[in-house]
């Protein structure tokens, strides 16, 4: 008989993931091996645990899920990441994607939807949620991505993603070095590059192009 699927939880929202574990423990075959609070975390735990599947939320404090995907997926490339989120955005949508996520989940799913999900991905498959299924198809056949945004995005490494993310949201290049232990001069060098790379030439209009593209939410 084939060992569990082991699963690694990642959220902020230590209830979620009091309540997805406690889901999952009604399934036989799917067994959660840890949780992570933040993205960093969420690296770190996969590193130390090599789960066969990581559930990613988007929206974590430090390093979001998609900076945390572009980790994983170098660090542990075997490990699957199926992203758990409220957020059906299809700039989110494409930008996990091409970050190397294999799923993408809302958790307004059911439990029977969740576990399925887990299944398919573990064993090499893809899964989108009905309603994000249809945004990628509709993006696809409207010749997605249709302006130049999104390519510049791509342009920047996936180490200068991660401080892009991290400057949008008002974090000193000391608490940007500190968090992705790195020099402040080696932070600073990023930036630089980051608004070359997307010709930008303030941090306003930085943090202006991450809430257009979704990278960071307005806070209510």
């Amino acid at each position: 008989m084939a060992g569990k699927i082991r699963v690694l939880i990642a959220d902020d929202h230590a209830i979620l993931r009091e309540g997805v574990r406690a889901l999952l423990a009604l399934t036989p075959d799917i067994e959660v091996v840890g949780e992570a609070a933040d993205g960093m975390e969420a690296i770190e735990r996969t590193r130390e645990l090599a789960p066969d599947v990581v559930l990613m939320d988007i929206g974590m404090p430090g390093l979001g899920g998609l900076e945390a995907t572009l980790e994983i997926r170098k660090a542990v490339p075997h490990t699957r990441v199926l992203v758990l989120t409220q957020y059906d955005n299809k700039e989110y949508v494409h930008r996990f994607l091409k970050a190397g996520a294999v799923g993408y989940v809302l958790k307004k799913a059911a439990g029977a939807e969740l576990a399925g999900a887990i299944r398919s991905v573990h064993q090499g498959g893809i899964f989108l949620h009905s309603s994000v299924a249809a945004t990628v198809v509709e993006s696809y056949l409207k010749g997605y991505p249709p302006e130049a945004e999104p390519d510049a995005y791509e342009a920047l490494s996936d180490r200068e993603k991660q401080v892009l993310k991290l400057v949008a949201e008002g974090r000193t290049s000391k608490e940007i070095a500190d968090l992705l232990c790195l020099s402040v001069k080696t932070v600073m060098a990023h930036r630089t590059n980051i608004m070359e790379k997307l010709d930008i030439h303030n941090k306003t209009e930085l943090i202006k192009y991450a809430l257009r593209t979704g990278l960071i939410q307005m806070q209510p």
